[in-house]
């Protein structure tokens, strides 16, 4: 199990509920195609699986 993921925000946020638009900008995606690199851990799960459907994940 790796203890990196990357994720890309692959979707865009207009039209997306607010709360949603607030957890993927705190994972520290601002802009289409943007990819950052996570902690591979509880809290970082709980909020990709909220905006599954706007990002992409994979193993670092």
């Amino acid at each position: 199990m790796a203890d990196k993921l990357k994720v890309t925000l692959v979707k865009s946020t207009i039209g997306a509920v607010p709360k949603n638009k607030k957890t993927i900008e705190a994972l520290g995606l601002t802009k289409m195609y943007k990819t950052v690199e996570l902690p591979n851990n509880a809290a970082t799960a709980g909020a990709l699986r909220k905006v599954a459907p706007y990002v992409k994940v994979e193993e670092a």
